[in-house]
C-alpha cells in the first residue's frame, strides 16, 4: 500500500493517490502526471479506482487507460457517463474555476473508452484479480457528490474515502468538510458516515491527504464541521464564512497546512455549494 504525494501546483500534502497491489485509487489530475508516474516507479495499476470524478481526483483517467491500455475503471454508474464523454463535466468544471485556469490546475482531460468502464452501484465485494492483495468493498456514498463512492481495503480494515470523508492535511490537523457545488447534501452525507462506520475500519484516507487510524474521533470532527459550515452559510454572509474556514485551514495541524487545506478545499466553493444546497432545501436565511 503506497501513497503518491502528487505534489499539486507544486505544494504538498494536497492531493493523495494510492496504490493497493495493482489498484491505483484517485490518480488525480493530468497535471500531477508526472508526480504520479513517479511515484508509480514502474508499476502498471490493473484497476483506476475512483471515489468519484472531480478532476482533483480523477482527471488524469483518460491519460492513464491509454497509457496502461489492460487497466479497468471502477466508478459509480451515476458519474460514468462523464468519463465517457468529459464535455458537460468540462463545462461545469470551467464555471467553477474559471476557463483561463483549467489547464494550469488539471491538465488535459480525455474520455475514457465505456468498454473499459467497470460501474458500481455500491455492495460490490471485488476481488483482486492482478494478485494476492485481498479484496475491496464498495458502498455508494453521496453527500459530497452524487456519484461519490468508497472503497475498503478488506485485508488492511482501510477506507478510501476520497472527499466524504473530509479533509485532514496532517495527523495533529482538524478533519474540515469540503462542501463545493452542486451536490452538497448534509442529511446525505450523514447516512454515508453511518455506511462508513458500518465496516468498522481500523484507518481512513482521505484523498486529502493521508492515513488516519482515529477513525471514531475523526468522523465525529467531520461532522462537527459539516453543522458548523451549515449554520454559517445559513446566515448568508459569504465574507463571514470564509474568513471563519480561514481561521480553521490557519488553526489546524502543522504551520505549513493552511496552504494545502485553502488548495484541497477553497473556502468560497465551500461556501458556495453549502449555500445551493440551503436554497434548494428552503433553509437558507434569506
Amino acid at each position: 500500500m503506497r501513497l503518491i504525494d502528487l505534489r499539486h501546483l507544486g505544494r504538498e500534502r494536497v492531493i493523495g493517490s494510492w496504490l493497493v497491489g495493482d489498484v491505483l485509487i484517485d490518480p488525480g489530475p493530468e497535471s500531477c502526471l508526472g508526480e504520479l508516474l513517479a511515484g508509480l516507479d514502474g508499476a502498471e495499476p490493473r484497476a483506476i479506482a475512483l471515489t468519484h470524478i472531480h478532476l482533483d481526483h480523477a482527471g488524469a483517467t483518460g491519460t492513464l487507460a491509454r497509457r496502461f491500455p489492460d487497466a479497468e475503471v471502477w466508478v459509480s454508474e451515476r458519474g460514468a457517463r462523464h468519463l465517457i464523454d468529459p464535455g458537460k463535466l468540462l463545462a461545469s468544471a470551467g464555471r467553477l474555476y474559471g476557463a483561463e485556469n483549467m489547464q494550469r490546475l488539471w491538465g488535459e482531460v480525455l474520455p475514457v473508452p465505456a468498454e473499459r468502464v467497470r460501474q458500481l452501484v455500491g455492495g460490490e465485494s471485488l476481488d483482486i484479480p492482478f494478485g494476492a492483495h485481498g479484496r475491496f468493498e464498495v458502498a455508494y456514498t453521496p453527500g459530497h457528490a452524487s456519484h461519490h463512492l468508497a472503497y475498503l481495503h478488506a485485508d488492511s480494515g482501510t477506507v478510501f474515502s476520497g472527499d466524504v470523508g473530509g479533509v485532514r492535511i496532517s495527523p495533529n490537523g482538524g478533519v474540515l468538510a469540503p462542501t463545493p457545488p452542486p451536490d452538497i447534501d448534509p442529511p446525505l452525507w450523514r447516512d454515508s458516515l453511518e455506511r462508513i462506520e458500518a465496516w468498522r475500519p481500523r484507518a481512513i484516507v482521505p484523498t486529502h491527504f493521508g492515513r488516519y487510524e482515529d477513525v471514531d474521533a475523526h468522523l465525529a470532527q467531520l461532522r462537527e464541521r459539516l453543522a458548523e459550515w451549515e449554520a454559517l452559510a445559513a446566515a448568508g454572509d459569504e465574507g463571514a464564512f470564509i474568513r471563519a474556514l480561514q481561521e480553521r485551514f490557519e488553526l489546524e495541524g502543522d504551520p505549513d497546512a493552511a496552504g494545502s487545506y485553502a488548495q484541497a478545499m477553497p473556502a468560497d466553493q465551500s461556501y458556495a455549494g453549502m449555500r445551493r444546497y440551503l436554497q434548494k432545501s428552503g433553509a437558507a436565511q434569506n
